[in-house]
């Protein structure tokens, strides 16, 4: 999907080449295959190739791939997967990132008990 939104729109062999490791052809096919029947992805055919281009907005791609990701490795807690970044790739966070992170956590905690119709 990377490489889809990074060149906008290619074929499985572009794709292949983009790739590190030494993926086969087929193994491409197939994994665009399967992003075309989730959704993820659409082709359009140009002479006898398929040229294959993302059908979703990078950002709707990237919460559910982080949605998924929580779910998977972290059973659906937030708690645990920021737990875990912190914990690690945090100790190298900017004073500035870490600010902005708080922002953020404010704010999602505002929106929370907005929608629950909390007052503060």
């Amino acid at each position: 999907m990377d490489i889809l939104y990074r060149q906008g729109r290619a074929t499985a062999g572009e794709v292949m080449e983009a790739l590190s490791g030494n993926p086969t052809y087929s193994t491409v096919r197939t994994q665009l295959r399967v992003l075309e029947e989730k959704g993820h992805v659409r082709h359009e055919e140009q002479g006898l190739k398929y040229v294959y281009i993302p059908a979703v907005p990078r950002t709707a791609a990237r919460r559910s791939a982080l949605r998924h990701l929580v779910e998977t490795f972290f059973d659906g807690s937030a708690e645990g997967a920021v737990a875990a970044l912190l914990g690690g790739e945090g100790a190298r966070l900017s004073d500035e990132e870490l600010e902005r992170i708080g922002e953020l956590v404010k704010k999602a905690g505002s929106a929370g008990q907005a929608k629950r119709g909390e007052k503060k």
